[in-house]
């Protein structure tokens, strides 16, 4: 077998081929057994009211109706909180928001149960609804008690702000997003023998699936197998939301004993499925004549939905960003969680990270609007850099100069001094036509914050034809995790990348997974899948060093050889075959926990993170006054991936980071009206990143000094940091909306054209 690129080297996807052929095989493309059942549900029309009837004789007498399903025919259960309690499969007597599941259909076909579902009958008794983070806060409309809430406190805030040269306060609402994966929810549920259930999930945490699963059909976990292959996006509205597709599914095959697919439209999965969770920020922040921080009163209140969810660590994960690059000498940084009557708001790629860590460009962005100076000599002023500003709110320490190294060099590459001085000519000599320039840097702590979900495994075996099948717990959504662990696996054995085969997320081969999230993905999974293939290698090693009397150290792996000092005396193949015919298994697990992580709640401080990933981008864009469009003209991006395990695939992610981070801030807008009903349904009316939308002239650079902890290979996360990149875009265009007002102006994201007119005209 010849001899590929391994760790560190550019491959393409595993499934690139299969992705653009149309080969590549979603849970919708499995072939579907006799008798399969289509499902379909019906959901709310009202934010907040008591079900008084839920007649379903209508929908049972539908053609093509096999059988429906309601919250009193769950005998086991109802509620599949990933957490903590509040979240129903089904409502029994009261709904908390519009396009809540309240039944499900299986019918013979996908028409003939949404059909079907048209013709409930359902009564309502409405309830006065908490549709805004303002309304909840002023009824203290929270997840948890008030007394409860995480605080993070650091010096005397009141005296550093009292003190302060300077002073800015302000308030800002931060929007939601839509996740829009290309493939929808979507679950294929099998029953087997014994009780037994196969469900076929488009999810991020199988294993969650399988516990949740398990609990509403009143079997063993045992007996449920969750198996992914891959997804068509996630983006994390997969990490939790996939379970009541997939548990509605099982139930429905359960009562049936027939196979059932549930796939929910474009319009149902925006209606039923959580969000990015909206924020409203508020700061009072104390700063000196440099524009250097000296004080920082901080509030986030996130409007969390109908229940917890994730909204707690989400909420968490904020607050440890607030400071993002940004050393605050006195903090004081509050979470709020509140409760409103929306769908359950939930993980989307930066975890809340993203809401922080725009609060405090949002602050930077007031500092120099307040000294009428630079926004990146304010950024530089406030940078973690040395041994009296390198502690965050919570205590961890920042033990390099990284972000300060990549937003120098960037400045310097981006040529950002003199592109201001050319924006500022052509905006005095151009009155319809303004640009702007901007330069962020971005902090991004990786591990999930949940400690106990840090931990992943592995099942690698190897055959005698030399070749290696490896199951992780780790799932596939395009973003290249399989291709990397190949890549490992590989570079272990000293063999061809094309000599190791990744095979579906299955919860019989490798258990209670943690979800594929925080940008812990490739960090874990390869690391579990090195240490099965190191203790495999190990019994290969010290079998041939046996059989010719020799030093293990003598033995090693390369180019599909094995080596004893610099002699080459099997290839792999041969090793593995003599080692079976010796019979030595060739079989074994991997598991891998994070180290050093640890984090006391109740005090606000401790170690939440293994290491940081950093990046800057420069973004520059051209607003026309007239409409509020703009048009993005370049992007500078340098990103730090440490040693890269695969730098095509981590350009890919940060290229598609940022672009989705310009969705958010710019385009991405959700609608809700008077009833609390969503009324963006689908890409008529909700306006993601098209090709056009990304400029001619995007530069990436990679930053590539390697990572000071005992990583993979000494590599970094790179899922998702990149996708804060795009604050520069943000900060760009509110500089490009200043110049055409005149004055210091802010814009609220998503800066969509309306946002940037009305910012313009004072409006």
């Amino acid at each position: 077998m010849p001899t590929e690129a391994r760790k560190g080297e550019a491959l393409a996807h595993e499934s690139a081929t299969a992705h653009v052929s149309g080969s590549a095989c979603y849970i919708d493309d499995i072939p579907e057994i006799g008798g399969t059942l289509h499902a379909a549900v019906g959901y709310s029309e009202h934010a907040h009211a008591d079900l008084t009837q839920v007649d379903l004789s209508a929908v049972a007498a539908s053609t093509g109706v096999y059988c429906t399903l309601t919250a009193a025919d769950l005998m086991h259960g109802n509620d599949i909180g990933p957490v903590l309690p509040g979240d129903p499969l089904l409502a029994d007597t009261v709904v908390e928001y519009a396009g809540q599941a309240i039944f499900a259909v299986a019918g013979e076909s996908r028409q003939q149960a949404r059909r079907a579902c048209r013709q409930a009958k359902i009564s309502y008794a409405p309830k006065p609804a908490i549709l805004s983070i303002k309304q909840a806060l002023a009824q203290q409309s929270y997840l948890i008690p008030a007394d409860s809430l995480h605080r993070i406190q650091r010096g005397d805030v009141a005296d550093a702000l009292s003190t302060a040269a300077h002073r800015c306060q302000g308030e800002m609402f931060i929007g939601g997003q839509e996740h829009f994966y290309l493939e929808g929810q979507v679950a294929y549920a099998i029953a087997q023998e014994n009780n037994g259930m196969l469900i076929y999930s488009s999810t991020q945490h199988p294993s969650e699936i399988q516990i949740l699963a398990a609990k509403i059909l009143g079997v063993p976990q045992h007996a449920v197998t969750v198996r992914v292959r891959r997804m068509g996006g996630a983006f994390g509205g997969k990490e939790t939301q996939a379970a009541q597709t997939a548990i509605l599914a099982a139930v429905l095959a359960q009562k049936s004993q027939r196979p059932v697919k549930l796939r929910l439209s474009r319009k149902d999965d925006f209606c039923m499925t959580g969000k990015r969770h909206p924020f409203l920020v508020s700061y009072d922040v104390g700063f000196n004549a440099d524009g250097r921080i000296q004080g920082a009163d901080i509030r986030l209140a996130a409007d969390c939905g109908m229940s917890a969810d994730l909204s707690l660590a989400i909420v968490d994960r904020a607050m440890f960003h607030a400071d993002n690059c940004y050393h605050y000498p006195a903090v004081s940084i509050v979470g709020i969680p509140c409760k409103t009557h929306t769908a359950s708001n939930t993980a989307f790629r930066g975890f809340g990270g993203p809401q922080g860590m725009l609060l405090a460009e949002r602050i930077m962005q007031d500092i120099a609007n307040t000294l009428n100076c630079d926004g990146l000599a304010v950024r530089q002023q406030n940078l973690y850099n040395d041994s009296n500003r390198n502690a965050t709110p919570y205590g961890q320490t920042i033990e390099d100069k990284t972000i300060e190294d990549i937003v120098t060099q960037l400045a310097a590459s981006a040529d950002y001094q003199q592109r201001q001085q050319d924006i500022l000519t052509f905006n005095q000599r151009n009155r319809v036509l303004k640009k702007g320039l901007a330069l962020t840097p971005v902090k991004f702590g990786i591990s999930f914050t949940t400690t106990f979900l840090n931990q992943a495994g592995a099942l690698l075996n190897v055959y005698t034809d030399g070749t290696v099948l490896i199951n992780h717990g780790g799932t596939e959504m395009g973003q290249g995790l399989f291709t990397k662990v190949q890549q490992v696996v590989a570079t272990e054995f000293g063999i061809a990348t094309a000599a190791v085969r990744g095979c579906a997320t299955d919860t019989d081969k490798v258990p209670n997974t943690s979800p594929t999230a925080a940008s812990s993905g490739a960090d874990m999974n390869c690391m579990a899948a090195a240490m099965a293939a190191i203790t495999i290698k190990h019994r290969l090693a010290t079998y041939l060093a046996e059989r010719h009397q020799c030093n293990l150290a003598q033995v090693h792996f390369a180019d599909n050889q094995i080596f004893i000092g610099d002699n080459a005396v099997m290839t792999f193949g041969e090793l593995v075959r003599a080692a079976y015919l010796q019979r030595i298994s060739l079989s074994a697990t991997g598991y891998y926990r994070t180290p050093k992580i640890d984090y006391d709640k109740a005090n606000g401080c401790g170690r939440p993170f293994y290491y940081y990933s950093y990046g800057a981008a420069a973004s520059e864009v051209m607003i026309d006054t007239l409409t509020g469009e703009h048009r993005l003209l370049r992007v500078d991006i340098l990103h730090d991936v440490a040693n890269s395990l695969n730098p095509a695939i981590d350009c890919g992610q940060i290229e598609g980071g940022y672009t989705q981070g310009l969705g958010w801030l710019t385009s991405e807008e959700l609608h809700w009206n008077e009833a609390g009903q969503l009324t963006v349904t689908g890409p008529a009316t909700y306006k993601i990143p098209a090709v056009s939308d990304v400029p001619a002239d995007f530069r990436l650079a990679l930053y590539t000094v390697a990572n000071r902890e005992e990583t993979i290979y000494r590599s970094k996360a790179v899922g998702e940091p990149p996708l804060m990149l795009a604050l520069s875009a943000w900060a760009a265009l509110e500089n490009a909306a200043t110049a055409a007002a005149g004055k210091a102006v802010t814009l609220p994201p998503p800066a969509t054209p309306e946002c940037v007119l009305n910012a313009i005209r004072g409006v």
